[in-house]
């Protein structure tokens, strides 16, 4: 039965396919102007339920990062999207700043998004906070239900490997310009152990620094409800109960993943009360005509509930290694068969970020990089925990932007004036 739920969904999806046209249809009937019910109380609750009804059944597609311009040293700066890089599952993705004149020499900065169901746009505001002091990069990772069989699968190995490659393309070696790292969540596990590897090769392309947030290093410290679910369940469960065939008619028709609508189920029913709640508080602002309450709205679960499949190996790969076997503290993860050694590193910067309210990654399972990474000079790593805060505002929000972002780029200049 498990294995026939994404064929059910997307039927369900086609199935309300004609629904959702004429309730769209409906909607932009009743705004407009000369519609006899558009002023009326009657025609907004008719509107609102409409435009709920189409919102709850559609796919959400990946969305838009939509930054066009950036303030840089006081002057609005343009902004174009370039991928420098790519492969099968990722482009790395570069925002471009348009300078008229030479372009200040700031340092160029890596953010590894998770890849754990949502796009990177997740990260829109923390690239954003960024693009006035660094030259920013980020990982675009693709949806696995849209990558044919023939490009073959992807694990954590070569999300290793994938990191690898980005680092070197955008080394310092290349420009004389200096590399930092931030990895977010998830992908502050194959930050670091890439990073290890090129440190145990003492390769050049090492960057100076890595910043790691709000991330699974230690699970073992601290847990919380999802580290204690995969202890419980052990990998044999979520295989049978997580990993599903992705159906015709997508490009990876065939393929084993973990499905984003599955994962998307399980964050929603964490929070279910909350989410009910914003959804009525959306329903009464458009009765109401508070478009402005209504549209913070529609950003946010434009944002949220486009999720993106996982391949099954990566995510089996990740629950059992990361979160049931402890391979990274322990110091028995491997990379392509290598141990991967943390103690090798020591040229690299660190610092850790971590939420007060984490509900996600507990306090001080991002912190025990710090004990792990031991031959790094005390000079060169850092922890910083932010009260207040959780998972979420760890990488975003407003005291994101005011306090974390400030620390990261204090960081990085700190790291490259101990280089000169």
């Amino acid at each position: 039965m498990d294995r026939i739920s994404y064929q059910f969904y997307e039927f369900m999806h086609l199935a309300l396919a004609p629904a959702r046209a004429i309730t769209d249809a409906m909607l932009h009937s009743i705004k407009n102007p000369l519609h006899p019910l558009n002023h009326t109380t009657f025609g907004r609750n008719i509107a609102a339920s409409a435009e709920l009804f189409e919102r709850m059944t559609r796919r959400y597609g990946k969305p838009l990062f939509g930054l066009d311009t950036t303030i840089v040293e006081g002057e609005e700066v343009p902004i174009i999207e370039e991928i420098i890089w790519r492969r099968p599952f990722c482009g790395l993705l570069h925002f471009k700043r348009q300078f008229k004149e030479s372009p200040p020499k700031q340092s160029k900065l890596l953010i590894v998004a998770p890849m754990s169901g949502h796009y990177a746009t997740l990260l829109r505001g923390t690239v954003e906070a960024f693009l006035p002091t660094h030259d920013v990069y980020i990982t675009d990772w693709n949806d696995a239900r849209s990558v044919a069989l023939p490009d073959g699968g992807f694990d954590l190995d070569d999300y290793i490997d994938y990191l690898i490659d980005m680092m070197r393309c955008l080394s310092a070696n290349q420009d004389g310009i200096a590399l930092h790292t931030l990895g977010v969540c998830q992908a502050s596990v194959p930050l670091i152990c890439a990073i290890a590897h090129l440190e145990t090769k003492q390769d050049p392309d090492a960057p100076a620094s890595m910043i790691l947030m709000g991330g699974p290093i230690d699970t073992r410290v601290n847990p919380t409800a999802v580290n204690k679910l995969a202890e419980q369940r052990g990998i044999e469960w979520f295989q049978r109960h997580c990993i599903h065939t992705v159906p015709f008619p997508n490009a990876a028709m065939g393929r084993h993943v973990y499905p984003g609508f599955l994962q998307l189920s399980g964050f929603m029913a964490m929070n279910i009360e909350r989410h009910v709640s914003a959804h009525l508080d959306m329903f009464n602002h458009l009765i109401e005509g508070d478009g402005d309450n209504a549209e913070k709205h529609r950003e946010f679960y434009d944002e949220y509930l486009a999720v993106m499949d996982l391949t099954e190996e990566f995510y089996l790969q990740t629950v059992e290694r990361i979160f049931i076997k402890h391979e990274v503290p322990l110091g028995l993860f491997r990379h392509r068969g290598a141990l991967v050694d943390l103690k090798a590193i020591h040229r690299v910067g660190l610092l850790t970020v971590e939420g007060e309210k984490d509900d996600i990654s507990g306090v001080g399972q991002t912190e025990a990089a710090l004990t792990l990474c031991a031959n790094i000079p005390i000079d060169r790593k850092k922890h910083y925990l932010q009260n207040s805060v959780g998972h979420y505002g760890v990488f975003n929000g407003s005291r994101f932007r005011e306090f974390i972002a400030p620390q990261i780029c204090e960081f990085t200049k700190t790291i490259e004036e101990t280089q000169m």
